[in-house]
């Protein structure tokens, strides 16, 4: 009469489909924890390694770039190499993100 043992087994195979993907999903950010980014700035001088987090795990100074007389462009190289560290580790969240969605059959921007 109410139809209701039907809708009970699509509502287990929804609760499995979205406990897999949460499953996915939490994996893929361990994994993208542990993966890093390079990025250099002022043709090398400085070199940030960054993790998924966005936590520095390294950060190297050419000596030529360290100038008592000019510590506004080490700052500047400083700020650019960091700005472009975070943008990069940004972009591979959402690229890693975006491969998860497609492979679970989810539109584009749903996670």
């Amino acid at each position: 009469m109410f139809g209701g043992m039907g809708n009970m087994g699509n509502m287990a195979g929804m609760m499995k489909r979205v406990q897999k993907m949460q499953n996915e999903m939490k994996k893929m950010q361990d994994e993208l924890k542990r993966k890093t980014v390079d990025v250099t700035a002022g043709g090398g001088a400085v070199k940030i390694v960054m993790d998924g987090e966005k936590q520095v795990q390294s950060l190297t100074l050419d000596p030529a770039a360290v100038d008592p007389e000019d510590v506004e462009m080490l700052q500047d190289l400083l700020t650019a190499a960091f700005n472009e560290a975070t943008r990069k580790v940004d972009d591979m969240m959402k690229t890693e993100m975006g491969k998860l969605a497609s492979g679970l059959g989810l539109p584009p921007g749903m996670i």
